[in-house]
C-alpha cells in the first residue's frame, strides 16, 4: 500500500538516496566506463548527488543512462509516478498524473508515463516459458476495430496482439503484430516457449503447424462453445482470456486512445503488472522497486520531425 507521507515522495534528496540504493546496491558505478573507483563531489558549488570517476574522469549522477536523465521533473515525482503506475491494476492515465503531480503541461505527464513504460519492458533474455513440462497458454485478440466491424463513422484500425501466459510462473509475454499468420506467430512461440512445454491454444489452424514442436499440444474449440476440454480439464485458454479482460478494461476505461506507434509500450506495461502481481509474490512496494531497476540503461528522447513529434529510443 502506498504511504503518501514517505519522504521519498516529497523530498528530492531522499528520492535520490532511494534511487542510489536501488541502482547502486554495492556502491556507485560509472555509467560510462563501469568503473568503481568513484568519489563523491561535495563542494559548495556542486549539484547534489554528483560523483566523479577516477578512471574516465567524467562526472555523473545516478540518473545518467536512465529514463530520468536530463529530466527537469523533480526526482521525487518520478519515484511517486513509478509507484502509482506500477500499483494500479489497470494503469494510470497521463491526465491523472498531470492532476496529481502538478505538472505545467499534459505533454510532460504523457512523456513521463511513456518513459516509465519503457522501464517496465524486460531486459535480457528471460528463461523459456513452460520449462519442466509446464503449461503455456497462447491466445490472440484485436485491439481497436475488428475486420468486418467497421462503423459508418470511419473504418478505424485493428491491432493484432498475441499473448503467452505461463501457468506455473504467472509470467505474461505479449507481442503486437501486423497480422495473425503462421510466419508471424511461429518465431514468437519458438523464441519464448520451451520444447518441454504443454502448448494450450484454441482451434485456430495456424497452431496445428507449430504445435508438434512442443511436448504436447492441447486445443480447445471455442467455435463449438467449448471453453474447457471435455476430455482433459487442464486444456483451456481461460488464463489468457482473463489477462485480455484486464488489458481491454484498462485500455478502454483508463487510456481510451492509443496510437499504433505506442501500443507495444502499453502492452509491455500490462505484461509487467501481470507478471509481477500478488499471485506471483510481488507486492506494490517490490513492484515499484522493479520499475526503478528497469530504468537503468534505457533512454527515450522526444524530438521534432517534419511529421510532428516522435519518441525515439
Amino acid at each position: 500500500m502506498l504511504d503518501i507521507t514517505a519522504k521519498i515522495y516529497h523530498d528530492e534528496d531522499a528520492a535520490r538516496a532511494h534511487l542510489e540504493s536501488v541502482l547502486w546496491p554495492n556502491g556507485p558505478i560509472c555509467p560510462r566506463c563501469h568503473g568503481q573507483r568513484v568519489t563523491k563531489l561535495q563542494g559548495h558549488s556542486t549539484r547534489p548527488g554528483v560523483h566523479n570517476c577516477k578512471d574516465c574522469r567524467k562526472p555523473f549522477t545516478v540518473t545518467v543512462g536512465t529514463i530520468f536523465e536530463r529530466s527537469h521533473i523533480p526526482l521525487h515525482k518520478w519515484v511517486l509516478a513509478s509507484h502509482l503506475m506500477g500499483a494500479s491494476k489497470k494503469g494510470v492515465s497521463a491526465h491523472q498524473l498531470f492532476r496529481m503531480l502538478g505538472f505545467g503541461s499534459y505533454k510532460t505527464a504523457w512523456f513521463m508515463a511513456h518513459r516509465i513504460r519503457e522501464a517496465m519492458r524486460p531486459v535480457g533474455d528471460p528463461p523459456p516459458m513452460g520449462g519442466g513440462g509446464g503449461a503455456v497458454e497462447v491466445d490472440e485478440t484485436y485491439y481497436g476495430v475488428k475486420p468486418g466491424r467497421e462503423t459508418k463513422a470511419g473504418v478505424g484500425h485493428k491491432h493484432c496482439i498475441m499473448s503467452l501466459i505461463d501457468r506455473d510462473t504467472g509470467r505474461a509475454v505479449s507481442r503486437v503484430m501486423a497480422d495473425f499468420k503462421l510466419s508471424n506467430v511461429a518465431p514468437i512461440l519458438e523464441a519464448n516457449i520451451s520444447r518441454e512445454a504443454r502448448l494450450m491454444t484454441d482451434e485456430a489452424s495456424m497452431y496445428r503447424y507449430i504445435g508438434w514442436n512442443f511436448a504436447d499440444h492441447g486445443r480447445v474449440n471455442h467455435g463449438r462453445g467449448e471453453y474447457v476440454s471435455i476430455q482433459d480439464p487442464t486444456i483451456h485458454t481461460n488464463t489468457a482470456e482473463g489477462f485480455y479482460s484486464i488489458f481491454k478494461r484498462g485500455m478502454r476505461g483508463i487510456y481510451q486512445h492509443c496510437g499504433s506507434q505506442h501500443l507495444h509500450r502499453y502492452v509491455a506495461e500490462f505484461d509487467f503488472r501481470y507478471s509481477n502481481r500478488i499471485a506471483t509474490g510481488v507486492d506494490d512496494t517490490a513492484r515499484a522497486r522493479i520499475v526503478l531497476e528497469g530504468a537503468q540503461g534505457k533512454r527515450l528522447t522526444y524530438r521534432r520531425t517534419d511529421g510532428g513529434y516522435v519518441i525515439a529510443a
